[in-house]
């Protein structure tokens, strides 16, 4: 019977370190990158990428010419990414790890996304958990996205300061705009909400009122005091955002005190919401 043989492993340590030193080493390379807005090249060995990763399998095939242009991923997330495809490791840095995990995703790199993935939630944080959001949401990362919400829940107020709340999508802004569990009051909610209007409609170049369209009606005027919703109407008047006839439905809630339109879950109280006289009569527990 012919002897199968054995597998014996050397060191691989040393074996990672020489590998190491390939990454963005023109010496023996066969493929520039151009990368990134600032077009940084990039040097890398074909036979490696295309054997490690079926995007870049696809995209080195015969005739592809060098240099090839990749202008939307940072340099230095590219980087990152050859480091994980030439040494199966990588070291990771909260400032971009959300850069490293959206190429991860784009390049079909599912061990990298995860590894970026378990980092994300390491270092959450109140500058970071929006634009984690956002990726969550651009990418169907749905466990991130949960634990986005959660944490944003949590620390209400602060996520709502920060620029990644004003950049938000509004695919990404409605799941939390429904959350209960928001430890802030709709008044404050309610001016975060016209401020990321007023950016989107900065950047987008469209009325606030449009820009806000697709999330205003989350927003539970209901809870404001007659006196709250008296304010609000009239700065509604001056710089538009919500529709009139929800404002309409709000007064309605005060009028009738009981019933359906007081029972709806655009009255129902969040976490975070301070008590006012009226809310007795919406009969609604939290």
């Amino acid at each position: 019977m012919e002897n199968p043989g054995l597998v014996v492993r050397g060191q691989a340590a040393p074996f990672s370190t020489a590998l190491r030193s390939l990454i963005n080493n023109p010496r023996y390379s066969d493929i520039c990158f151009v990368v990134g807005q600032e077009r940084q090249e990039v040097f890398a060995h074909r036979c490696l990428l295309a054997c490690r990763c079926n995007f870049f399998q696809r995209l080195l095939g015969p005739g592809i010419p060098s240099p090839v242009v990749l202008s939307t991923v940072p340099a230095e997330a590219f980087l990152a990414v050859l480091e994980f495809l030439y040494t199966n490791s990588v070291k990771l840095h909260r400032y971009s790890v959300l850069e490293v995990l959206t190429a991860a995703v784009e390049y079909g790199l599912e061990e990298l996304r995860e590894l970026c993935l378990e980092f994300v939630v390491k270092v959450l944080d109140v500058e970071l958990v929006c634009e984690a959001l956002q990726v969550a949401v651009t990418f169907g990362l749905e466990p991130l996205q949960k634990r986005c919400i959660a944490f944003i829940e949590t620390h209400s107020q602060e996520a709502l300061r920060t620029r990644g709340f004003l950049e938000l999508s509004a695919t990404a802004l409605l799941p939390v705009l429904r959350s209960d569990k928001l430890c802030v009051d709709e008044a404050e909610l309610i001016q975060a909400a016209r401020s990321w209007a007023r950016v989107g409609a900065a950047v987008l170049e469209q009325p606030v009122a449009e820009v806000a369209a697709p999330v205003v009606r989350e927003l539970r005027l209901a809870l404001l005091a007659p006196a709250e919703l008296s304010a609000l109407e009239e700065q509604n008047r001056r710089e538009p955002l919500i529709p009139v006839e929800q404002i309409v439905e709000a007064w309605k809630c005060h009028a009738l005190r009981r019933g359906d339109a007081a029972r709806s879950a655009l009255c129902r109280r969040r976490r975070g919401t301070l008590p006012r006289d009226h809310h007795r009569f919406l009969d609604l527990r939290f």
